[in-house]
């Protein structure tokens, strides 16, 4: 397993990489690409590694659109996986709350999301990529 990105939830893609570019010096390594089973658009960003994941919403129910209308922010973690279905299975023995099994995400890669909050660690939201 390997980081591979770092989620930011924002309003405007194309906006937001305006701002970016005053602040970092970083590579777009990707155009703004739909990531349809999830209603979002994300940019990727190069600026070391991991790589940072821009991701706005297409549309209103999106699950990310109230986030991206309080200000939105860091998201997510993802690491890239050999086997999805295994690392899933292992996180739900472990008592790991799936939330999305996989789907289809950018570049034909699947993708599913682990929630890693427990009683005594706030990791949050885990994206798992699969490696292709």
């Amino acid at each position: 397993m390997k980081l591979h990105h770092v989620g930011i939830v924002v309003n405007s893609i194309q906006e937001s990489l305006g701002d970016l570019k005053n602040y970092l010096n970083f590579e777009t390594t990707s155009a703004i690409m739909p990531v349809g089973s999830q209603k979002v658009n994300i940019c990727l960003l190069k600026v070391g590694d991991p790589f940072l994941e821009l991701i706005e919403p297409s549309s209103p129910d999106s699950a990310i659109s109230e986030f991206a209308k309080s200000g939105g922010g860091i998201h997510h973690l993802c690491f890239e996986v050999k086997n999805i279905e295994s690392e899933l299975e292992s996180f739900a023995r472990k008592g790991a709350t799936i939330l999305v099994n996989p789907v289809k995400g950018f570049d034909e890669r699947r993708i599913a999301f682990v929630d890693l909050n427990t009683k005594n660690t706030k990791c949050g939201l885990v994206e798992l990529l699969e490696i292709i």
